[in-house]
């Protein structure tokens, strides 16, 4: 059996370079060069969509050896905003950080141009740990949850 590992997230933005320097300035993710730059025939195959034009970078995500990334690119043509789209919607919904110190990362996440969804909330897992978490929104709209976890 061939081996399997998480490569990558995607996020498609409004502006990726903006987008990507929040989540390098939030949570620490670095810039994985080359930038990309895709067009031509074999991405309007991959996508289905005729006169791609893709550009953005890959963020190694922290807390790994050998990270996996989060991509985020500007897409043109474009397409909606998701800005009004729930937090139960079928589908992927949210990216996840643990932290341990769930309120700096807030504080930091607000400055950078995000804003909270909720407050955060803390939950005992009787035989588990003691959980502490919020849901907020990036500066385009993305749901992101941060997260501590104390396991017993």
């Amino acid at each position: 059996m061939s081996t399997i590992s998480f490569a990558h997230t995607n996020i498609i933005a409004d502006d990726w370079r903006a987008l990507s320097q929040f989540y390098v300035s939030v949570f620490g993710c670095t810039v994985l060069n080359p930038e990309r730059n895709l067009s031509g025939d074999w991405i309007d195959q991959m996508t289905g969509i005729k006169g791609s034009h893709i550009q953005g970078v890959h963020l190694a995500l922290p807390g790994f050896e050998n990270p996996p990334t989060l991509e985020i690119f500007g897409f043109d043509p474009g397409s909606d905003s998701i800005e009004d789209i729930p937090v139960n919607r079928k589908g992927i919904r949210h990216l996840a950080f643990h932290c341990e110190d769930i309120d700096s990362v807030i504080e930091k996440f607000i400055a950078c141009g995000g804003s909270k969804l909720n407050e955060a909330v803390e939950q005992t897992y009787p035989g588990y740990g003691e959980f502490r978490g919020i849901y907020m929104k990036d500066p385009e709209g993305n749901i992101v949850e941060i997260q501590n976890w104390k396991k017993y």
